[in-house]
């Protein structure tokens, strides 16, 4: 372990030798495991992520002056996690949220929880952190108890001590002076009951937001090391273009370059400033030669192209004998585009090839732990010399550039060993490079029974994983480009319950005869992986646009009609609230605008949010303006209301610039949306002028993220309010300001 301001390298053991301390950090829980026999008991499962790291000290550290610490394997990407996960460590252990420090996802400190992905950082982290700080209060009390000769149950936790009667206390320093307490986590924890909760349940503000506003080192971006060198790769022009020829001289001999290096196809160049970096970048790649095959589809043909792609089909859920009878029958065929996460600030990493032969990565990577295994890979080193330490990036859900950055970084620190390397993409190599949201099809198939409700329903999807994350180096440019590259893994189908190109593609809605079928695509002929909701955004836009026409067909209010096909009583009280706060078929709308509902669970088994929505629709230009949107979303006990209200009320903004401007463009050979006029977003002009987002808490009930929850909802809601304002159903996203024109015969 090293400490990351001073620099000097800790062994464990010599951190577990300090006294004075409750340390967690690190557990052998793994080297443990091994010795158990094969006929041993199966182990109880501990809650969240305690199943995968058991020991308290992995979790909470106490030190004798009484400084808490709480680590966590999960990362901030703008989500608000951070303030959250201290709200429930705070709870537990009866002190102030002020008096915790936490320490995000890093190699060196915390556990290892995979990816922040899936909205699942409360489920699995806070539910960890919850029930770790939970027992670690009682094991003070125990102490203090046997030090005060008295019953546990005499003895109270408050403000970092613990008292007993007639006046007694001790600190929580006091407690752990002397000890190491090393402690398997027990599957049942003495939870605080939701009637004695004060910091659950509260808004608090978030504690990333004041140095993002007042201009601190907040992002990756911003950090600077001392002795920092600037670095900028040159890529290839497109995806299959291999590098044939290269004369650096020119750039070699200009000001301040460093060194400009090759390995196979990868090309880079390092400086003393940054903008001598980007001037050598353009000499290099004037002087680049390269070999460029026309490999991608056309693009108004993708549609048929990923259909084509086809290998595989599973099964995803499937009930009753879908057979469809001579009545009325809605069919359609929804597609979605390749897109972008498009993050307004350009993928960064820095590197430190250190005189130990140690590296160390600083990286917006989602995981720190998945990034260190296919970093050591790439460069044939133990991953016990590779250490990655989480900053926060500028902007992303789900995985874009910020792995492949992290490993640029350490393959050029490489070469430049001592000295801190910085590379910085450029806006075009974001565009052009990130992973994108997978382009998909969906194809829907539904009748109703004599009674308005559905009877039949097939539902096939074209997609793919939706995930390439870091796993071998295979997933990395560098790792491809290299001399010696290691290959994409080609993934295989696999239906899991959270599900991924599949996700929600399975309706919550009580339909007797079913059958949902995942028809797998292991390849995509552009770069993708995962954006956020993966396979939800465009399962949900299908299914509650259908929803819609089989409303319309049975001649049924949209709400109405969710409810009536609806079981779960808490599916059912978060479209009763979001159509109350909307003020659903109180009044009619003006000429021009249309109103739209939608609602999902989020892959079926998380939060639960229905979004109604107002958009005014011009049929001379095509342009949709979101008026107003209201949302109510039920995920679970609420931790911190407003830090749900934020990621709620951002998911709607995010699915609105998705659905009515976002779509990757390409031709034969290259990517052509390299930049902010080719890839529109939603400007602040477009904004709506009222979004509300209201919360149903659960006290007591499970966590169940927020983050992914609203982007389905939103874009379905407002396909629905486009098509109740022109009686025109749209069904290839995004919904753009053409295809309006054109649906309405205006275009």
């Amino acid at each position: 372990m090293m400490d990351i301001l001073t620099g000097h390298r800790m062994s464990r053991r010599c951190l577990l030798a300090g006294t004075g301390s409750l340390i967690v950090s690190f557990s052998t829980i793994g080297a443990l495991a091994q010795g158990i026999s094969a006929a041993a008991p199966e182990k109880p499962k501990l809650p969240g992520s305690l199943d995968d790291d058991g020991y308290l000290d992995s979790w909470i550290r106490i030190d004798a002056d009484g400084t808490i610490t709480v680590f966590t394997g999960k990362v901030e990407l703008g989500q608000g996690i951070r303030t959250a996960l201290i709200q429930v460590a705070a709870e537990e252990l009866e002190v102030d949220p002020a008096d915790i420090a936490l320490v995000t996802a890093d190699t060196g400190r915390t556990p290892d929880e995979g990816f922040t992905a899936g909205s699942q950082s409360m489920q699995n982290s806070g539910t960890a952190i919850r029930n770790a700080a939970a027992q670690v209060r009682e094991l003070l009390i125990t102490e203090a108890a046997r030090r005060f000769n008295l019953p546990p149950d005499q003895l109270r936790a408050k403000k970092k001590s613990v008292f007993g009667p007639q006046g007694s206390s001790a600190t929580y320093g006091e407690l752990v002076s002397g000890q190491f307490l090393h402690v398997q986590a027990q599957p049942q924890s003495k939870l605080k009951q939701p009637d004695g909760l004060s910091i659950i349940g509260r808004d608090v503000q978030r504690i990333d937001i004041p140095g993002k506003v007042t201009g601190a080192a907040a992002y990756v971006q911003d950090l600077r090391l001392e002795g920092m060198v600037h670095a900028r790769v040159i890529r290839p022009p497109s995806y299959g273009a291999t590098l044939k020829d290269i004369d650096a001289t020119a750039a070699a001999a200009m000001p301040g370059v460093i060194s400009v290096i090759r390995d196979g196809s990868f090309l880079a160049v390092v400086a003393e400033k940054e903008w001598q970096a980007v001037k050598a970048m353009r000499a290099v790649e004037k002087a680049a030669r390269w070999d460029e095959p026309a490999t991608l589809p056309e693009q108004a043909d993708l549609a048929a192209a990923l259909v084509a792609l086809e290998k595989d089909v599973g099964t995803v859920a499937e009930s009753g004998n879908p057979s469809f009878p001579n009545g009325p029958i809605y069919e359609a065929t929804f597609t979605r585009p390749y897109q972008m996460h498009a993050s307004i600030g350009p993928s960064c990493a820095l590197a430190h090839l250190k005189a130990d032969g140690s590296l160390d990565i600083w990286s917006h990577t989602q995981g720190v732990f998945p990034d260190r295994s296919a970093i050591a890979q790439m460069l044939a080193m133990p991953e016990e010399k590779v250490r990655v330490i989480h900053m926060e990036g500028s902007g992303c859900y789900g995985h874009n550039g910020a792995d492949d950055a992290a490993a640029d970084a350490a393959l050029i620190a490489m070469k430049i060993p001592g000295r801190p390397v910085r590379v910085q993409w450029m806006r075009e190599q974001e565009h052009m490079w990130e992973p994108y949201g997978p382009g998909m099809v969906c194809k829907v198939r539904a009748s109703l029974d004599a009674n308005g409700r559905i009877d039949n329903w097939t539902y096939d999807v074209w997609s793919n994983t939706h995930s390439t994350r870091p796993g071998s180096s295979g997933s990395l440019i560098a790792g491809r480009a290299k001399e010696q590259p290691t290959p994409l893994e080609v993934p295989k189908l696999s239906i899991s319950p959270n599900g991924s190109g599949d996700r929600n593609a399975d309706p919550v809605y009580a339909i007797p005869n079913r059958r949902v079928l995942w028809h797998f695509l292991p390849d995509m002929p552009l770069r993708v992986s995962a954006l956020r909701g993966l396979g939800a955004y465009a399962n949900v836009f299908s299914i509650e646009s259908t929803m819609d026409e089989l409303a319309i067909a049975a001649k049924a209010d949209p709400v109405e009609f969710r409810l009536r096909h609806l079981e779960d009583h808490r599916a059912s009280d978060v479209v009763k609230l979001a159509a109350e706060k909307f003020g659903w078929g109180r009044s009619e709308v003006p000429s021009g605008h249309g109103r739209g509902f939608a609602f999902a669970r989020y892959k079926n088994r998380a939060a639960y949010l229905a979004v109604a929505l107002e958009a005014k629709v011009e049929r001379e230009t095509g342009r949709v303006q979101v008026l107003r949107a209201v949302g109510a979303i039920d995920a679970g006990q609420a931790v911190n209301p407003d830090g749900i209200r934020n990621q709620t009320e951002g998911g709607i903004l995010q699915s609105i610039s998705w659905t009515l401007y976002e779509a990757v463009t390409f031709d034969r050979t290259r990517i052509t949306s390299t930049d902010w006029s080719s890839y529109p977003i939603l400007r602040f002009g477009s904004v709506p002028e009222s979004v509300e987002v209201h919360v149903l808490d659960r006290p007591g009930q499970p966590f169940l993220g927020t983050g992914e929850a609203a982007q389905g909802p939103t874009c379905a809601a407002l396909a629905n309010a486009i098509r109740n304002a022109t009686g025109k159903r749209l069904v290839d996203l995004p919904l753009s300001r053409n295809k309006v024109k054109e649906a309405t015969g205006l275009g």
